[in-house]
């Protein structure tokens, strides 16, 4: 007996061997994966995705048994699908863990108060509580506020030091001491050839660590979509219909990372593998063992805005002003806000017209929407 390939339920047509999967040899593959450009029908393909997933979670062993997770959720495709699968894992693997959104709010007109509506939303869709982080609660800014003062081209410096400090000061606050990211494969790639260009050599061990905290922190992150393709996590979220936001941050086009992103994409074009190539060789980068220092000399030196020197300070102290975590006298996030505060309108107009007449009209009109 000769065999009859499966027919196309919507097209009435025979399926040729060539368009079957290449898993199960039962259905029309609809889907190459970017990652080994294997052709794939859509059940094999949520199969695949979702086991290649828990075996990163089982082999790194991100979890343990009555654990609370936070899940930094922004409302984009990747934590929306990170939160999606987690829950999905949770219930069929049983990890035991409970999860929480959490979500922190820059203060981005236009983008951050949309994309946390789509928060809400999830936390309805998956049953899942949620807390929110703002800015302005913690560090008496906005990002639009501080773009305004310091310019858009050192927008993400300041973004990303305030939001790592904002999600440890997040999971804290709900007692929890683990938080799980949405950085995907192309995300540790781009951090690579980020560290490379910029020579920033120090921080090429630890830029493809799947689990991050820093020596007397209470506070861990992990990254269980490190070997997902961007693509693929776009490509679930479309086919399982989730609900997210995709709008780019008005500020990112400003910075660095997309240049390495331009040119990881072009190298992807030639050679598909290089994104998980380029990790692999960032697991593989071990420095050079440093000299050893002179005794009685200090371990580390840090200048402040004032021109004052601290000396002799390791990681694990804490910041004299906010109290969380420093390798020096004063946190990072501590000294960017010092700078923002000198900078900072002194002082304020007594006869404000920019709410009367014309200037009203004009302020109403750029907040339509459409």
């Amino acid at each position: 007996m000769s065999f009859v390939p499966p027919s196309d339920p919507v097209n009435k047509k025979q399926v040729k061997v060539s368009q079957l999967c290449e898993l199960c040899r039962c259905r029309k593959a609809i889907i190459r994966r970017p990652k080994n450009l294997q052709k794939i029908c859509k059940s094999c393909f949520f199969h695949v995705f979702e086991t290649e997933i828990h075996n990163t979670i089982v082999n790194n062993n991100l979890f343990y048994r009555g654990e609370k997770v936070a899940i930094g959720a922004s409302g984009g495709k990747d934590s929306t699908v990170l939160a999606y699968v987690l829950k999905l894992l949770n219930d069929r693997y049983d990890y035991g863990i409970e999860l929480v959104l959490l979500s922190i709010d820059e203060g981005i007109v236009g983008y951050r108060d949309d994309s946390l509506a789509t928060v809400k939303r999830n936390q309805v869709q998956y049953g899942l509580p949620l807390e929110i982080i703002s800015y302005r609660e913690l560090y008496d800014w906005t990002m639009d506020e501080i773009v305004a003062c310091a310019g858009v081209r050192s927008s993400c410096t300041y973004c990303g030091v305030f939001r790592r400090q904002a999600l440890d000061r997040g999971s804290s606050k709900l007692g929890i001491s683990h938080v799980v990211t949405g950085h995907n494969a192309d995300d540790m790639a781009e951090t690579v050839l980020m560290n490379i260009l910029r020579g920033d050599v120090a921080r090429l061990e630890k830029s493809t660590a799947i689990i991050t905290q820093s020596s007397g922190s209470p506070i861990k992150r992990s990254k269980p979509f490190k070997y997902s393709y961007q693509k693929e996590i776009v490509l679930y979220a479309h086919y399982k219909k989730l609900d997210y936001f995709s709008t780019e941050c008005s500020y990112a086009p400003e910075a660095f990372r997309g240049t390495a992103r331009e040119l990881m994409k072009n190298l992807e074009m030639v050679r598909p593998s290089c994104i998980i190539d380029i990790i692999h060789s960032g697991e593989n980068l071990v420095l050079k063992p440093k000299k050893p220092k002179r005794t009685g000399t200090p371990k580390q030196m840090e200048v402040r805005t004032d021109g004052s020197v601290s000396l002799g300070f390791v990681d694990g102290n804490k910041c004299e002003k906010c109290g969380y975590l420093s390798s020096n006298r004063i946190c990072k996030a501590c000294m960017l806000l010092e700078g923002l505060e000198n900078n900072r309108a002194k002082v304020t107009l007594d006869n404000d017209t920019s709410t009367q007449g014309t200037a009203r009209l004009t302020r109403t009109l750029e907040s339509l929407k459409f």
